[in-house]
C-alpha cells in the first residue's frame, strides 16, 4: 500500500482554506469581480509559503467563488489558473516579504488580460485596456496581499497549535 500524498490533517486544512476563501469572496459586500476589485480572500494566497496544502485549498476556493458569482465561464478558468500559478510560485518564495509578489503579478497579468479580452467593449484596443486592467487588478491584489497577507504571515507563526518554525 502506498503512502497517501496528503495526510488527513493536510486535506482538512485545504478544505478549510477553500471554505474560508469562498465564504469571504461570496459574502463580503465589496467589489470582487471586474477591473476594480479587492478580494479580501486574496490575502490567503500567501498561505502556500507555510502550507503546501494551501495550493489545493486556494485553487478550489477560487474556482467555487468564480463558479458561484461570475457568469462568465472564462473567469472560472482564467481566474482559477491565476490563483493556482500564484500559489505554486508563492510556495517557492525565499522569504515572507516576497510571498505576496506572485499573486499580485499573476492576477494583474492573467486577470488583466482576461478582462481586456472578454469584458471590454468591441473595438477597444487590447494594450491600453490590458494596461489599465492589469494596474487596477494588481493594485487591489497588492493591497490584499501586502497589507492583509503579510499580517497573516506575521501572525501565523505565533499560533502554537500550528507549530510553524520556518519556511520549508
Amino acid at each position: 500500500m502506498s503512502k497517501p500524498r496528503f495526510t488527513t490533517r493536510q486535506l482538512t486544512t485545504a478544505a478549510i482554506i477553500a471554505a474560508v476563501y469562498t465564504a469571504l469572496t461570496t459574502l463580503l459586500p465589496i467589489p470582487q469581480y471586474g477591473g476594480v476589485q479587492l478580494r479580501v480572500a486574496e490575502a490567503m494566497t500567501v498561505l502556500p509559503f507555510f502550507f503546501p496544502e494551501a495550493i489545493v485549498g486556494l485553487t478550489v476556493g477560487c474556482f467555487l467563488s468564480n463558479l458561484l458569482l461570475s457568469p462568465i465561464p472564462m473567469d472560472w478558468i482564467f481566474g482559477t489558473a491565476a490563483t493556482l500559478l500564484a500559489a505554486l510560485w508563492t510556495r517557492r518564495m525565499p522569504n515572507k516579504y516576497l510571498a505576496p509578489l506572485p499573486p499580485v503579478i499573476c492576477n494583474a497579468v492573467i486577470v488583466g488580460a482576461e478582462i481586456a479580452l472578454f469584458f471590454m467593449p468591441e473595438g477597444t484596443a487590447f494594450l491600453p485596456a490590458f494596461a489599465l486592467n492589469a494596474f487596477t487588478v494588481g493594485l487591489g491584489e497588492a493591497i490584499a496581499c501586502y497589507v492583509l497577507g503579510l499580517l497573516l504571515l506575521s501572525w501565523l507563526p505565533r499560533v502554537k497549535a500550528l507549530h510553524l518554525t520556518a519556511h520549508a
